[in-house]
């Protein structure tokens, strides 16, 4: 299958501090631990080992079978999860949040980026184990990020109110959203087996939690993927310690506020904004911010408060009643998982940027953070037409007034650039400066106004000629615009727009074949696959 490599800084698409990061840039290297490659992950597990008990393997382990209940699980993700009880051991981690039916497609691109890094280190390092996990992020309350995914331009929604952690929500409603589907998808095999997923997933499982985790249960049986609800409370007890220390000192708030500025002071942006206490109160259809005042500690939009005494001894009773927000949720993860690395977007990775100093506070070993594979799906149909146009994948990562810009001057039979005409005016005028110089110092003021104003003349004709020919050339750009708009939708990446049913519907299975075999996580560079 056809592919080939863009670099992330070539796209366009990508923020200077992952573009930097990737560049190994000297003015990063305090805010992360160790770079992802794979000599750099003996030294991590090494760090790691002296930091995580049997204790708590063996607690991990016994709590994912637990949430897995009766789901049908692989041979591989089972012997993974016995794995998790041996010392030599150790975890790739991923999260995402439970969006209706995967999300955008990017979904598929995290966790394959996450098992094949997995199988290139178990292949580096014989003597142990490496596991994929899966980390649900079924304590977001944000409803409205994940109630969707965008089909054929259009998007399916699943309508309804709802207060309180997305991974509780009950899936009344999905039946509607499943007849719907069965409409758009149609009636070939591959349509029948997506909505048999749909069906499955969030018609047979009472919350989206589970829906979540039968779905990617089933999309990744046979490559040992274990899916993680940190949402738990028996896992939640090891987190007691940290979110007693964020109630009592305000410790994240502190190291995390120094670290972003530092991070700011070098034109970075900052990603979260740490609060005071970045800890949320969860109970059955709330989750809200917990805010101090006057040594008093309110549940935000609620008439719910505590005293230090009170809430102190409602976290070591209750401790999954405290849930940790964006910044603490990657304490929690490490804290609880034997875990070398963590694979996010972007944006994940510019809050892991702000935590450096809050996790040596609290003595865990901070992770190596990986950037995960990114890619453009082409289908061979608009491949063939690009070639017709003589135009490569790597332009349509322009803006679309360049690219328009761009072909126009590429296609044209006539010139448009003036620059020798510019270059022969200024000349010109150059021997009238010198003239002006000898007469009167008053004529080099109208000299150069009337310079200025021939300049901007060939400018503007510049300008129309261009126009003249993007008009002439109309049909041709209309094929290449109606191209782009195919692989980036609404100007943006297909990756951050699409579902994979759009793909699944025509390739099925093959399509997550594909993405195994072709994703290779260490690449530091986007990867276009056509299809």
């Amino acid at each position: 299958m056809p592919t080939h490599s863009i670099p992330y800084q070539n796209t366009g698409y990508f923020s200077k501090l992952m573009c930097d990061y990737l560049a190994e840039d000297e003015n990063l290297k305090p805010f992360y631990n160790r770079f992802p490659n794979l000599e750099n992950f003996k030294k991590q597990l090494d760090e790691k080992q002296k930091n995580f008990t049997e204790e708590k393997r063996h607690l991990l382990a016994k709590r994912i079978m637990f949430q897995y209940g009766d789901n049908s699980i692989s041979q591989s993700t089972l012997s993974n999860i016995d794995l998790l009880k041996e010392h030599t051991t150790f975890t790739i981690t991923t999260g995402h949040q439970l969006n209706l039916f995967t999300g955008p497609l990017y979904f598929l691109y995290k966790i394959f980026s996450t098992i094949n890094l997995c199988e290139q280190l178990n292949n580096k390092y014989h003597k142990n184990h490496f596991v994929p996990i899966y980390w649900m992020a079924s304590e977001d309350h944000d409803f409205e990020e994940i109630n969707y995914f965008n089909l054929f331009g259009k998007k399916v929604k699943w309508n309804r109110n709802t207060s309180g952690a997305v991974g509780e929500l009950s899936t009344e409603g999905l039946k509607e959203v499943k007849e719907q589907l069965k409409k758009e998808f149609g009636e070939s095999e591959n349509a029948k087996k997506l909505i048999g997923y749909f069906k499955d997933a969030y018609t047979k499982h009472t919350n989206l939690a589970d829906a979540t985790r039968f779905l990617a249960n089933c999309l990744f049986y046979h490559h040992g993927l274990v899916i993680l609800d940190g949402n738990d409370p028996e896992l939640k007890k090891c987190f007691i310690p940290y979110a007693e220390k964020e109630l009592t000192e305000n410790l994240s708030f502190k190291k995390v506020s120094e670290t972003t500025e530092k991070l700011t002071n070098l034109g970075f942006s900052e990603q979260v904004h740490p609060r005071e206490i970045n800890l949320f109160y969860l109970k059955e259809n709330l989750r809200e911010r917990i805010i101090e005042k006057d040594e008093r500690f309110y549940i935000n939009e609620t008439n719910i408060s505590f005293s230090k005494e009170e809430i102190l001894k409602e976290l070591h009773e209750y401790p999954e009643r405290l849930s940790p927000n964006a910044l603490l949720r990657p304490l929690y993860q490490e804290e609880i998982l034997p875990n070398l690395c963590y694979i996010g977007g972007g944006g994940e990775l510019a809050y892991w940027f702000q935590l450096k100093d809050y996790f040596e506070a609290v003595q865990i070993p901070f992770p190596i953070l990986l950037l995960r594979n990114s890619a453009l799906l082409v289908p061979k149909n608009l491949s063939e037409k690009l070639k017709n146009l003589n135009t490569g994948i790597e332009e349509l990562f322009l803006p679309q007034h360049e690219l328009i810009t761009k072909h126009t001057y590429k296609i044209s039979k006539l010139k448009i650039d003036f620059s020798k005409q510019k270059e022969f005016l200024k000349k010109q005028f150059k021997d009238l400066y010198l003239l002006a110089e000898k007469t009167d110092v008053s004529f080099l003021g109208a000299v150069g106004a009337q310079e200025k104003k021939q300049l901007n003349g060939l400018e503007n004709l510049e300008k129309r000629l261009l126009k003249a020919q993007k008009r002439n050339h109309s049909e041709e750009i209309e094929r290449l615009k109606n191209i782009q708009n195919q692989l980036f939708p609404n100007q943006s990446l297909q990756e951050r727009q699409l579902n994979f049913s759009e793909f699944y519907l025509e390739f099925g299975e093959e399509l997550l074949d594909v993405l195994k075999e072709n994703l290779d996580p260490l690449d530091s560079n986007f990867t276009v696959l056509e299809l």
